[in-house]
C-alpha cells in the first residue's frame, strides 16, 4: 500500500474536483516533511473528521532566516510517504519550489500584530513566509479543514487570523502538542540534538510546567518567570529568547491571571532552537478547581 504523490497544482485540483463531485469533505495537514508522531497525530485527527485527507510536504524557503538552516533541513520524502501509507492518507502533495513560487512570483502575505512579537521578534520575515505558503496551500487544496499542532501556538494564531481576514472558507483545527515520554515536545529539529543535549532538552518542558503551576497557584508572575529563565539557563540552555505569559485567545501579554493563558518559551540548546508552550487556567479557574476537590 502506498500514498499517491502529486506535484502540480493542476493535477491536485483535478483530483480535488472529483472528490468534490462525490460530496467529500476534505482536510489538509500542512508539513515540511521529516514526519514524526506529532505530524501523524494530525493526520489521524484529520481522518476522523474528513472523507479525504491531503498531507502537504514542502520545505518552504520563504520562512527560513538562515540559508544554512534551509540547506540542512531534513528532506525525507520516501520515508514520509511510507509513514503515511498505513494511516490511510489519501494524497501527498509535494510540489517543488518552481511549482510553488514560479518565475515572477511577487506576492507576500503579512499578518500584522500577531507576527511581530515572540518568535516574530527574533525571526524577521519568518511569519510572512508561513502566511504566504499556507494561504497558497489552502487555495490550492480547497480544503474544508486544516489541522495544526499547538506546539507552535503563535503560528496557529497567525494562520487563523490570515484565513479569517482573507475570507478563505476553511476551519482551522488545533491539536494538542505530542511529547516524548520524558516530556520533550516532538519536533523535526530534535534530530539535531547531540546525545548530551537530548538529555538536557526535556528540562525545558519541566521548568515551563512547574512555572505554570506556581503562577496558577498564586505565585507572583514576573518573579516566577524570572526564576524559570534562570532555571533554563542553569539546566544547560545557551540562551532564552523569550518566556512569556500570553492570553489564550489573543496572545496579548498578561500581568494578572484573570483569563486563560499560555506560557510560551523559545530557547537555544547548542545550535538548536526549541519552542514550547503549556496551557494555564485562569486564577479563578484554579481556585474553583481546588474548592471542588476539597
Amino acid at each position: 500500500m502506498s500514498v499517491p504523490i502529486v506535484r502540480s497544482v493542476a493535477q491536485l485540483r483535478e483530483i480535488v474536483a472529483a472528490w468534490r463531485r462525490e460530496g467529500a469533505r476534505i482536510a489538509v495537514v500542512p508539513t515540511m516533511g521529516a514526519l514524526h508522531e506529532g505530524h501523524l497525530s494530525l493526520v489521524r485527527a484529520a481522518l476522523e473528521r474528513a472523507d479525504r485527507v491531503i498531507v502537504t510536504l514542502f520545505v518552504n524557503p520563504k520562512q527560513f532566516n538562515s540559508q544554512s538552516d534551509l540547506a540542512t533541513y531534513p528532506r525525507t520524502e520516501d520515508e514520509d510517504a511510507a509513514k503515511l501509507a498505513p494511516l490511510g492518507a489519501h494524497l501527498l502533495y509535494a510540489p517543488d519550489g518552481i511549482e510553488m513560487y514560479p518565475e515572477g512570483f511577487a506576492t507576500t502575505v503579512a499578518v500584522n500584530g500577531v507576527s511581530e512579537e515572540l518568535c516574530g521578534a527574533f525571526r524577521p520575515g519568518h511569519f510572512e513566509g508561513v502566511a504566504t505558503v499556507v494561504a497558497k496551500l489552502f487555495l490550492q487544496t480547497g480544503a474544508n479543514l486544516a489541522f495544526f499542532g499547538e506546539k507552535d501556538f503563535q503560528q496557529l494564531h497567525l494562520v487563523r487570523r490570515m484565513a479569517h481576514d482573507l475570507d478563505i472558507p476553511i476551519d482551522i483545527v488545533p491539536c494538542p502538542t505530542v511529547r516524548e515520554p520524558d516530556g520533550l515536545a516532538l519536533s523535526s529539529r530534535n534530530e539535531r540534538l547531540s546525545p548530551s543535549e537530548r538529555q538536557v532538552a526535556p528540562k525545558l518542558a519541566a521548568i515551563l510546567i512547574d512555572a505554570a503551576a506556581r503562577v496558577a497557584g498564586g505565585a507572583q508572575i514576573n518573579a516566577t518567570l524570572d526564576e524559570a529563565r534562570s532555571a533554563i539557563a542553569a539546566a544547560g540552555y545557551a540562551r532564552v529568547e523569550y518566556l512569556e505569559l500570553r492570553a489564550e485567545e489573543s496572545l496579548a501579554p498578561m500581568q494578572t491571571l484573570d483569563r486563560p493563558g499560555r506560557l510560551l518559551v523559545a530557547a537555544w540548546l547548542g545550535e538548536t532552537r526549541l519552542i514550547d508552550n503549556v496551557e494555564m487556567p485562569s486564577r479563578l479557574e484554579s481556585i474553583a478547581h481546588k474548592e471542588c476537590a476539597a
